[in-house]
């Protein structure tokens, strides 16, 4: 699965909405200044969100968008939903109907688990918890799991007893 532009703009004009929820209806020349969108994109984007119920146009001097529900109640699967479609990354795992290889596939299950868990991490966020994440929003949500150290060329670095990486080892350092 790619998140398309669409969905990319889409969350981050989302994003605008929910740090200035509460504060009145924001101008769609101002979300778009502040994420560094083009008006006739965002204007595309609003449309579909508000015919899905996600937000709401406010028409006259004061008028702008806001959204239609509070942050908390808006999880980034909504959005994307609306805004992408589909969130599967196979057909098949959307509709069985859709292979006749299914039933015997070696890596359905793969997909379908995959398909299931991005979803679930769509589903746990919602606008609320993205507004909470900075200015831009572009620091990382906290995770549960540990994070790799990844060494310069891609692989996961191991460490030794001593503190030294393993090519740090083999080069005498």
């Amino acid at each position: 699965m790619r998140i398309s532009t669409k969905g990319r703009y889409g969350l981050r004009a989302m994003f605008e909405l929910a740090r200035g929820y509460g504060k009145g209806p924001l101008l769609m020349s101002a979300i778009a200044e502040r994420q560094g969108l083009s008006r006739k994109h965002l204007h595309a984007l609003l449309t579909s969100l508000k015919s899905a119920g996600l937000v709401r146009s406010i028409r006259g001097p004061g008028g702008g968008f806001v959204l239609a529900k509070t942050p908390k109640e808006i999880k980034l699967s909504e959005v994307l939903s609306v805004l992408e479609g589909s969130l599967v990354l196979v057909d098949c795992v959307a509709s069985r109907q859709a292979c006749d290889r299914v039933s015997g596939c070696a890596t359905h299950k793969v997909w379908r688990k995959l398909s299931e868990t991005i979803e679930g991490v769509l589903d746990s966020v919602t606008l609320e918890d993205l507004a909470g994440q900075g200015v831009n929003g572009h620091s990382q949500l906290k995770s549960k799991k540990k994070t790799r150290k990844v060494s310069r060329c891609g692989k996961p670095a191991i460490r030794r007893q001593d503190g030294a990486s393993r090519g740090q080892a083999k080069k005498g350092r």
